[in-house]
C-alpha cells in the first residue's frame, strides 16, 4: 500500500500528541478524522483552534481545519488508518500501568473497522499492550482475523509506532525524527510505514512489537536514571556544604563525563511514568530504575523542606509572601503533567498560611486546584514577595534579576 491509498486516517485522542500528528497528516492533504471523547476539544478542533499550547500548532490546525482536511468528533467513523494516540498514565500507589483509556478506544473504533485497514498504537504502553489491542478488537469483531493470532490469514493489519518527540518541538520532531515501526507481520510493518513517510522524513526502522514497547520504555528510563544521579548529587551537595554547579562543572570537565543538571524532581507523562512500566514487568530485575525513580519522585519533598525552612527563618510582622516562579513540568511549555514543581507548589499551599504568588508565563489561569494562590507577572512578584523561589527554567527568568532571597531549584 503506498500513501495514496490512505485517503482517509483517524487519529482516536487529541491531546498533546494525537492533535498535532492529526495536524501535519492533514496538512499533506489527506483526510483526517480525529476523535475525542471530550466535547470541548472536538469543539475547539472544529472552531479551527487549539486546546493546548505547542509552538504553532495553532496555525497548522486552524488552515488545515478551514481547507476542510482535518474534522473532530466524538464517534469513531470509517476510514483506512486508524491511530492511537490515547493517555496511558499508571494506577495510584501501586503504579500498574493503566490501559483503560486503550482499552475504550479499541473497542470504540471496533465497529466501523473494515477488513484491511490499518491501526497503529502509538501510546506509550507496558510490553505486551499490542497484543491486548489485537484481543479487544477481536472481542468486538470475532469476523477479522488480527495478525497475531493468525498472520498468514489475517484481514485487520496492527502495529506499535510509539511517538518519541519533545514537548515544545514536536511539529517539527514528528518530521525529522526516526520512528520505530513495528507490525505483527511485514505487510503490517509496510503499511505502517507508508503511512509515516506521509509526513515523516527521518529513519522507519523495523522491529517486533514487544521490542518497539520496551525500547521506548527504555529511553526514558535511561533519562531518568541520568537525572536521578543529578538530584542525588544535589542531596549529597547539600549534606557536606558543597556547591552542586561548580561541582557537576568541574566533573564534566572530564572528556567521557556528562552530568544533567538538577531539578525539583522529573514531571511529564514520559520520564515520570514510563520506567513503572518496565518497574511493573520485570519488579525483581529493575532495581535501578526503580530506585531512581523513587530518587526523582522523593526530590521534592527536599525542595518543599527547604522553602519551609526559609519561611521558618522569617522575621517579620506578618507571614511571608513567598512567589514560586514555573509549575510546568519542563521549560517553555504549559504542560502540568506530573509535574513536580505543581506538586511543590500544592503542598506550600497547604503547609505556609501567607500568601503564594505564581509566575507561570506559559498559562492564562491557573488550575483550580491553585485557586488559592495568585498568578502574577514577573514584575508583580519582585514587588509583592518576600522569598523566590525558582523551580523551571522558563526562558523569560534566564535573564530576570531575581532580588534576595532567592532559592534556586533548577539552573538558569
Amino acid at each position: 500500500m503506498n500513501e495514496t491509498q490512505f485517503s482517509r486516517i483517524s487519529v482516536v485522542g487529541l491531546g498533546y500528541i494525537g492533535l498535532p500528528t492529526a495536524a501535519i497528516l492533514a496538512s499533506r492533504k489527506v483526510e483526517v478524522i480525529g476523535v475525542d471523547v471530550k466535547p470541548s476539544v472536538v469543539e475547539t478542533v472544529n472552531r479551527g483552534e487549539v486546546q493546548i499550547y505547542e509552538p504553532d500548532l495553532d496555525i497548522v490546525v486552524r488552515s488545515v481545519v478551514s481547507e476542510g482536511y482535518l474534522r473532530a468528533t466524538l464517534t469513531p467513523e470509517p476510514a483506512d488508518a486508524f491511530l492511537i494516540a490515547v493517555p496511558t498514565p499508571f494506577v495510584g500507589e501501586s503504579k500498574e500501568p493503566d490501559l483503560a483509556w486503550v482499552e475504550a478506544a479499541c473497542r470504540s473504533i471496533a465497529p466501523v473497522l473494515a477488513a484491511g485497514n490499518l491501526v497503529i498504537l502509538e501510546s506509550t504502553c507496558p510490553v505486551g499492550a499490542t497484543e491486548k489491542v489485537g484481543n479487544w478488537i477481536a472481542e468486538e469483531r470475532p469476523d477479522l482475523i488480527l495478525p497475531h493470532t493468525d498472520p498468514e490469514n489475517c484481514t485487520l493489519h496492527l502495529a506499535h509506532c510509539p511517538e518519541r518527540v519533545l514537548p515544545g518541538q514536536v511539529l517539527r520532531e514528528l518530521v525529522s525524527n526516526d520512528r520505530i515501526v513495528a507490525g505483527f507481520t511485514d505487510t503490517c510493518t509496510q503499511m505502517a510505514i507508508d503511512l509515516y513517510r506521509i509526513f515523516v522524513q527521518g529513519q522507519c526502522v523495523r522491529t517486533t512489537p514487544r521490542t518497539a514497547e520496551l525500547a521506548k520504555l527504555t529511553e526514558n528510563s535511561f533519562r531518568d536514571v541520568n537525572i536521578a544521579f543529578a538530584n542525588e548529587l544535589s542531596l549529597i551537595c547539600d549534606r557536606l556544604d558543597v556547591d552542586v554547579s561548580e561541582l557537576i562543572a568541574l566533573a564534566n570537565l572530564h572528556p567521557r563525563v556528562n552530568i544533567l543538571q538538577p531539578g525539583p524532581g522529573v514531571g511529564g507523562h514520559c520520564i515520570a511514568v514510563d520506567p513503572w512500566f518496565i518497574v511493573a514487568s520485570a519488579p525483581q530485575e529493575a532495581q535501578i530504575i526503580r530506585t531512581a525513580r523513587q530518587v526523582n519522585d522523593g526530590k521534592p519533598e527536599w525542595v518543599l523542606r527547604k522553602i519551609m525552612a526559609a519561611v521558618a527563618a522569617h522575621e517579620g510582622p506578618s507571614p511571608m509572601t513567598v512567589a514560586c516562579y514555573g509549575i510546568a513540568f519542563k521549560p517553555n511549555i504549559d504542560d502540568m503533567r506530573e509535574s513536580p514543581s505543581l506538586h511543590i507548589v500544592k503542598e506550600l499551599l497547604d503547609r505556609h498560611n501567607g500568601p503564594i504568588l505564581i509566575v507561570e508565563p506559559n498559562i492564562k489561569a491557573l488550575p483550580e486546584s491553585l485557586s488559592s494562590a495568585d498568578l502574577v507577572t514577573l514584575d508583580k512578584a519582585r514587588e509583592g514577595a518576600d522569598l523566590h523561589v525558582v523551580l523551571v527554567a522558563h526562558e523569560p527568568f534566564k535573564t530576570w534579576d531575581f532580588a534576595p532571597p532567592t532559592l534556586y531549584f533548577t539552573s538558569l
